[in-house]
């Protein structure tokens, strides 16, 4: 519960306490359950865009942060497809929300790699190219999909927001009462160690400079240590962990990412 805090905010892996998208004005969106070969069933969101004039083959794939469950990042979602036109996949790992089972490293990366294989496979996204979209914990998992997967051909690209270096290296800011016993972690999270297989699939790195979490400058060695063929830095002085995606041009750089990576096309998309 140290390293996975499911059950916060309180109710959070209850029915009652998983706000669904209509809540946030979102009509055309599923309710997605789906099994993972060791087992559990998945609850994930399936978001499709609401300006159809700007519809694109294009599907990302979210992955949250540590606490709180998929309901807590809908409002994410709806700028993300009320302004790209694009699909929103909101994965729930296991042991979070309403998913079976209790999370850990090697749970959570079957999850992700089960999510992206349901998005392949479904008739409504099986030609859409794929974003990869990580916050804290879910750009650990995000690193080593995307290494994963990058020879695929419909991976485009991933964003990576305040995520950290290993789980290890975590402990002592986000978990100062365990700094001792880091060594005895059991989880590891060796995204410092994964990134640079990665070298064909073009990255943004999203840092807020005031995390009190995750220290930046565990992004910045991330950034520093990525070998791939296109990588791009952007800051925000006033972000804190939870709340960079709240800074200014926060969703314009996303929005700037995306249309290089489909050659322009969303130029008529406006923030």
């Amino acid at each position: 519960e140290i390293i996975y805090p499911r059950n916060l905010p309180l109710g959070a892996r209850t029915e009652e306490g998983l706000p669904r998208p209509d809540r946030f004005g979102i009509s055309d969106y599923e309710d997605v359950r789906f099994p993972t070969p060791d087992g559990e069933t998945l609850n994930a969101f399936f978001i499709r865009p609401s300006n159809k004039r700007i519809a694109k083959k294009l599907t990302i794939l979210m992955f949250h942060g540590n606490a709180g469950n998929i309901g807590h990042r809908v409002p994410i979602a709806k700028v993300l497809e009320e302004h790209i036109g694009c699909n929103v996949f909101m994965l729930e790992y296991r042991g979070y929300g309403l998913s079976t089972g209790t999370p850990d490293e090697d749970g959570i990366n079957i999850d992700a790699q089960t999510a992206l294989d349901y998005i392949r496979n479904q008739d409504e996204t099986r030609n859409d190219k794929i974003i990869v979209y990580g916050e804290s914990i879910g750009g650990a998992c995000s690193i080593r999909l995307v290494a994963n997967n990058q020879e695929a051909g419909d991976v485009l690209g991933l964003i990576l927001i305040n995520t950290f270096t290993s789980l290890r290296k975590l402990i002592p800011s986000a978990f100062p009462p365990a700094k001792y016993i880091a060594f005895m972690c059991h989880q590891y999270w060796n995204s410092e160690e994964v990134l640079p297989e990665i070298t064909k699939i073009p990255i943004l790195f999203m840092s807020g400079l005031k995390d009190e979490i995750v220290p930046p400058s565990h992004m910045k060695e991330l950034y520093a240590g990525c070998r791939t063929r296109k990588k791009i830095w952007r800051d925000f002085p006033n972000g804190t962990h939870n709340e960079t995606l709240a800074e200014p041009y926060f969703f314009d750089y996303i929005v700037h990412f995306v249309r290089e990576l489909l050659g322009g096309q969303l130029m008529e998309a406006r923030l």
